[in-house]
């Protein structure tokens, strides 16, 4: 499908300096002018597919892809990455792509995401994110390859990898009121570590991981969540983990563990366990816990030192979006839309050494 047949589309050639023809798109219901300057729709996308089949349906080419990026990354109109000017041609040569007309920069729908320089139909990349946003406990890249007839698994663990690594939202809200936080530990097996792992606060054979659940209703059940990965226990460590996820004025719930004391602009409230189950004292903390390792060990056979973090970035993602998994995908790809883009050396430097 050309642009002349995108829905409210149409393209008007205007003469350039160079003597050849440029195209412009006139102003209609997508509203596009100044030469074209890409404004947002005039009706918000409200009716966002709640089934495989209805995603098919609205998703079904590469216009109807392009359209929704347009909308996702230029909500109030085109806007040059190298000048700011709001005015361009859209190009017959070269697919999704416009010329700036102050600075003749060319710019893809897909330049500065995710997705650029990618190879791959954006109905695939589509299709990736609604499976990794939709799916209640998410999907391998072996699997996803299977699902999109993908050539290779290296193809499916770098799209899968590219997505996961656009699960954190840049300035989300902190957690605030009551939060249990608590540390717990993941098993990881290499070629280094014990078959059995030390014990008790013992490193070896172990991934730290600290975590936060936001209390909701006195109580009744969990809000929003934080899932990281720790070098140690220390109160070092676990200060800067509350300050970077925590409110000011947030009311920390907490085992007694000596490191957390002291932590700047938050209220502690230790409850010591002693003979008491953990569980009972922090329900909420231990629950997250028991589903993270379940998750890892049930979708991907165990995680890794490699890429930990961003594993649990994708648990963290679809936890806080487990009551709205559909519009997840809208999250996800707005996310991914304002993301730069990662390149296969960047995404398998390890997050920490093995």
């Amino acid at each position: 499908m050309s642009w002349d047949e995108l829905p409210g589309i149409h393209a008007k050639a205007y003469p350039s300096a160079s003597g050849d023809t440029k195209y412009g798109t006139g102003g209609v219901k997508f509203v596009i002018e100044r030469i074209t300057n890409i404004t947002r729709q005039e009706t918000p996308v409200t009716d966002f597919p709640c089934s495989l089949v209805e995603f098919q349906q609205r998703f079904a080419d590469e216009a109807a892809c392009v359209a929704y990026l347009v909308q996702e990354r230029w909500p109030q109109g085109f806007c040059c990455p190298g000048c700011g000017t709001g005015k361009a041609w859209q190009l017959q040569t070269k697919p999704w792509t416009w010329e700036c007309a102050a600075c003749g920069r060319q710019t893809s729908v897909t330049a500065g995401t995710i997705m650029h320089h990618s190879k791959l139909p954006l109905t695939t990349w589509f299709w990736a994110a609604y499976l990794m946003a939709t799916h209640s406990n998410g999907i391998s890249a072996l699997q996803l390859q299977r699902q999109l007839a993908l050539g290779s698994y290296k193809t499916a663990w770098l799209l899968c990898a590219k997505l996961r690594r656009s699960m954190v939202a840049p300035g989300r809200a902190p957690l605030a009121g009551l939060v249990e936080v608590d540390e717990t530990v993941i098993p990881c097996r290499s070629k280094n570590d014990p078959l059995t792992g030390g014990g008790g606060r013992s490193h070896q054979g172990k991934m730290l991981v600290v975590g936060a659940v936001e209390i909701q209703d006195g109580g009744a059940g969990p809000g929003r969540i934080r899932l990281q990965q720790l070098p140690d226990y220390s109160a070092q460590s676990l200060h800067a983990f509350i300050a970077a996820n925590l409110a000011p004025g947030a009311t920390v719930k907490t085992d007694g563990w000596s490191g957390y004391p002291g932590a700047p602009g938050v209220r502690h409230d230790p409850h010591v366990v002693g003979t008491m189950a953990a569980h009972i004292v922090l329900p909420w903390c231990h629950r997250i816990f028991s589903n993270v390792k379940v998750w890892a060990l049930g979708v991907y056979h165990g995680l890794r030192r490699q890429r930990f973090q961003s594993y649990l970035d994708e648990f963290v993602f679809r936890f806080n979006r487990r009551r709205t998994r559909h519009a997840a995908f809208r999250s996800l790809l707005g996310i991914a839309a304002a993301r730069g883009p990662f390149t296969y050396n960047m995404l398998i430097a390890p997050e920490a050494q093995a």
